[in-house]
Order: structure tokens, then sequence, then C-alpha cells
């Protein structure tokens, strides 16, 4: 009976998490992006973006590094800026984990975007298809923001009008 107990002991967990499984339940977890689904790769998709430097945006890094994409709506200006500034900020609070963080811009950059030291710490580039266009926002002087895994996948969307610190506290769950 002793030898009963104890193995039920081990196996109630396994039983239980089988059952979860099986009935189609997915924890959820305190996140302030949203969710892609379905989910995407863009290394598969052959989603083609060009740099500033004329070289073509690898997805899949020789170490992993995931790539957080800003894209910008019409008219990028102060309050764009100021969001891609904390979006910058939120790379540099991963202190030593900061370079497993690509940021890259896909769009026109600012007129400012020298003189704001933009170029120190994103890299530019230009999505040669069109392919990220639904997820650019339609309003003025705003920015969207997607998150990529070092193999391509897009794993969250923050709309424009996101929080930045959510952003912040995001990449430090993810980057560890």
């Amino acid at each position: 009976m002793k030898l009963l107990l104890i193995m039920a002991v081990f196996a109630a967990p396994i039983i239980a998490a089988g059952l979860l499984t099986f009935s189609g339940w997915q924890p959820t977890g305190k996140a302030y992006g949203e969710p892609i689904m379905p989910q995407r790769n863009f290394a598969d998709e052959n989603l083609r973006v060009q740099t500033a430097d004329g070289q073509t945006w690898t997805w899949r890094a020789a170490e992993p590094k995931l790539t957080l994409i800003a894209l910008p709506g019409p008219g990028c200006a102060k309050q764009c800026m100021d969001t891609l500034t904390k979006m910058a900020a939120a790379r540099i609070t991963l202190n030593r984990n900061a370079p497993r963080l690509r940021l890259l811009f896909i769009g026109t950059p600012p007129a400012d975007a020298d003189s704001d030291g933009m170029k120190t710490f994103w890299q530019i580039g230009n999505d040669s298809d069109g392919k990220l266009a639904n997820w650019r926002p339609a309003t003025p002087d705003s920015v969207s923001a997607l998150l990529v895994e070092s193999n391509g996948t897009a794993l969250a969307l923050y709309p424009a009008g996101f929080d930045p610190t959510g952003l912040r506290k995001d990449l430090q769950k993810v980057i560890r």
C-alpha cells in the first residue's frame, strides 16, 4: 500500500498535466505585448529587410539574439522619437544581456535622427516587399513594435501607444 501511495505522489502531477494538455488549457502570464497568432516565422517567409548599409538582415543570428523591430507611423516626430528613445533605453537596462537584443528600425528615420543619436542604437532598414505594413500604425507620430525570436519567429506585437515600461519588463523576462 505504501508503495502505491509513493507511486501516486509522483504520477498524479504527470496525469494532471496530461489532462490539462488534452483539454486545451494553456497557461497565461502577465505580458504587455499582444501575442502574434498564428505565429509567423520571418526567416521561413523570406521577409527581406535591406539595411542602410546595403546588407540583407539575417533573422537567424549566429548567436541567439532577439530583434525588436520599430515600425513608425506617418510623420515620425517628437512623440515617435520619445518612444524610440525609451525602447533603446529598455535595451540598455538589460545590462550584460543588452547585446542579446538587436534594434531594427523599419522605414525612413525622422529628420533629426542623426542629431538625436538614433543611429548609435538602431539599425535602419527597409521592408523590401512591404510584408510588415499591416503592423505599421496609421496614426501620425506614433510607433509600434514587434519582438522577434532569434530563429525569426514573431513573438509579440506592441501596438501604437504601447507602454515602453511594459516593453522593458517583457524584455527583462525574455532575455536572461
